[in-house]
């Protein structure tokens, strides 16, 4: 069974930083289409940033968010500086169903991941 195991949410004050950590087993985070996806309560699950190759990020979050992979480890970064309080939400990582071809792809839907974390609470006090 493939997993991914979220951590490192926290509650921060506006203007803060958090580093999320998504740790895969049983296969490299290098050899998928990567994502991680939030959730903030009674809104839809919405992309964050998606890795096919290159990270493309929200705009909401571009500048201020940087994703990263250590291949070694296999784990999926998700380093958020500057936060505002509405980056509030359940954040989780997600894999592909494929493997990653080398092309760059744009699958921003949440039905386009077959495997995802439990999840990690960010809150961003005002």
């Amino acid at each position: 069974q493939v997993q991914l195991v979220e951590s490192g949410g926290g509650s921060v004050q506006a203007g803060g930083s958090l580093r999320l950590t998504c740790t895969a087993s049983k296969y490299h985070v290098a050899s998928y289409g990567m994502a991680w996806f939030r959730q903030a309560p009674g809104k839809e699950r919405e992309w964050v940033v998606v890795k096919y190759g290159r990270p493309m990020y929200a705009e909401s979050v571009e500048g201020r968010f940087t994703a990263s992979t250590d291949d070694a480890e296999n784990i999926w970064y998700l380093e958020m500086n500057s936060l505002q309080p509405e980056a509030t939400a359940m954040y989780y990582c997600a894999k592909s169903p494929a493997r990653w071809d080398g092309q760059s792809h744009c699958r921003l839907r949440s039905d386009e991941y077959d495997d995802w974390g439990q999840g990690t609470q960010v809150t961003v006090s005002s």
